[in-house]
């Protein structure tokens, strides 16, 4: 008797092919139409923006063989995530060979046992209280400045963690990237949200604060709490997990690095210090002053000059121990750097990707690795996050079938006119819906927001509507599906570094989103029927 053979999970490459053929079979039966654009400025940046009044109808061009095409397209459209993905898997790599990462890894989680003598701590459990941490930081992260393709190089790092702490892909996935859709959705200070949503709405830059941040309190401890409640289960039982058996890949590279690491201090990685600290001081010099931007803030003050002084004193601490605690310390000023240049000087993927590359070398360079080993260690890197930039490419299809189709602008139109006799809460919330469903085929904020923000803002004015909840809607609707939407170059780059199937993942995401979809229409609730500062 054969024994029945067990429904697998369509791969993820499967699942974004069949929504690159439901794109193509809407351009058949959706009209075509376009908006008219024009350039406006935005709170000092050009951008394209719809004429609301301008709409018209036009041939559609159903798309047949393009569906085969689309990976070509989707590549040449997420080029730019593409090369960051695979520069930041090849630097990653390098940097994984010398131990480093695996050392402070080990380093953390003894001192999580130790903090475990704390009865305190203990009481609310050690790893928990972790946990809340790594998550509010990057939740900030995304609300302040709009963290999310950042995301992806830290998975790598919170994966491993994850897993060695006895949880699962998930888990590490959601310290990092939940965390920062999280904070993006909560949206306090986000520029590219809220700032061109409300550039865009004629409203002051960052006006109605005040309950964007009780949104953010809210958000947070409703999507942390069910990370929590998942960490408790897993912990009960690992078997739990919808990843038990895709993390086999990441529990074998775990025992694979459990070797014994040799502490030794090479003199190449004292070459590598004096020639970033030099490197440091340079800029230094040419740029004393860095400008900080936090929303309608900024502070001014010499950073560059206070990372170079701590990376000479903190330098030279690690390197009199070991060259794997230089490396280390190079991770933590990558980090430091980064958030420098996102904030200060509008770094975006190609910066960052530059900057992760310069670190995986550097790593290589101190640990006395020769060139060509650098090259093979960079290329096998690259090899094993292929499949991570193959699907990011793959999913890209998607918007470009949609575009060539010129469906977008019809399904816009359809949409929202047809709210037009609907009461003030149903508009707020179908503005929601809207939202919410347009960020499945264009995940981008700043491209929604002026796709749609000129007709919504408008709309929200015929029906005695804050103009400012209606930034809300689209804040809300903007965010929460981030974390499902497989035309997200970010979420595809995500689940592809940790070896997450996208099935698996929309399986486990799924509650979540639900919940905090109806989260948003509850937190709408008070803008349209409370006095609220700033609306």
């Amino acid at each position: 008797m054969t024994r029945p053979r067990k429904r697998a999970f369509p791969n993820t490459y499967v699942i974004v092919f069949f929504v690159i053929i439901f794109a193509a079979i809407l351009t058949w039966f959706v009209p075509g139409g376009t908006f008219d654009r024009q350039t406006i400025v935005v709170n000092g940046v050009e951008r394209q923006v719809i004429n609301p009044e301008s709409f018209n109808f036009t041939g559609n061009e159903p798309q047949t063989w393009e569906i085969f095409s689309a990976l070509f397209d989707g590549f040449v459209d997420k080029a730019d995530i593409i090369v960051f993905i695979l520069l930041i898997g090849g630097a990653f790599w390098i940097m994984n060979r010398t131990k480093a990462i695996d050392m402070g890894i080990y380093a953390f989680l003894r001192f999580t046992k130790r903090m475990e003598h704390n009865r305190f701590l203990r009481s609310l459990g050690v790893d928990n209280v972790i946990i809340v941490m790594i998550m509010l930081m990057f939740s900030i992260f995304g609300a302040v400045f709009g963290m999310s393709e950042e995301t992806i190089a830290f998975t790598i790092i919170f994966v491993p963690l994850a897993i060695k702490m006895g949880y699962d892909s998930i888990v590490g996935v959601s310290l990092c990237f939940v965390a920062a859709a999280l904070g993006f959705t909560g949206a306090i200070l986000n520029p590219f949200t809220i700032g061109i949503a409300q550039g865009l709405s004629d409203l002051p830059l960052f006006s109605g604060i005040e309950y964007r941040f009780i949104c953010f309190i809210i958000i947070n401890v409703i999507g942390i709490g069910y990370i929590l409640w998942y960490v408790k289960k897993i912990r009960k039982d690992p078997t739990k997990s919808l990843v038990y058996d895709d993390d086999e890949y990441w529990r074998k590279a775990a025992d694979e690095q459990k070797e014994k690491i040799e502490f030794h201090t090479p003199r190449s990685a004292w070459f590598v210090f004096g020639a970033i600290q030099i490197s440091l001081v340079i800029y230094s010099v040419i740029y004393p002053q860095s400008t900080i931007q936090v929303g309608n803030f900024s502070w001014t003050f010499p950073i560059l000059p206070i990372l170079a002084g701590l990376f000479l004193i903190t330098g030279i601490l690690a390197l009199r121990k070991t060259v794997q605690f230089f490396i280390l310390n190079l991770l933590f000023f990558t980090i430091a750097f980064l958030i420098v240049g996102v904030m200060g000087y509008g770094w975006y993927v190609m910066e960052i990707a530059t900057l992760f590359f310069v670190m995986g070398l550097a790593s290589g360079l101190a640990m006395n690795y020769s060139l060509n080993e650098i090259t093979k260690f960079f290329l096998d890197g690259v090899k094993d996050i292929l499949s991570a930039a193959l699907i990011v490419g793959l999913a890209g299809g998607i918007i470009i079938i949609l575009k060539n189709g010129k469906v977008i602008d019809t399904l816009l139109y359809y949409v929202s006119s047809g709210m037009a006799d609907w009461g003030r809460f149903t508009s707020v919330s179908m503005m929601y819906v809207i939202q919410t469903f347009i960020n499945l085929f264009m995940p981008s904020g700043s491209a929604k927001a002026a796709l749609t923000m000129p007709i919504m803002s408008q709309f929200s004015d015929l029906i005695h509507v804050s103009r400012q909840a209606t930034v809300m809607a689209f804040q809300f609707g903007d965010g929460f599906t981030n974390m499902i939407t497989p035309t997200s170059g970010v979420l595809m780059g995500v689940l592809g570094i940790a070896r997450i199937p996208y099935s698996k993942w929309v399986k486990w995401v799924f509650p979540l989103i639900l919940i905090l979809f109806i989260l948003g229409l509850l937190l709408l609730i008070p803008t349209v029927t409370l006095e609220l500062s700033g609306f």
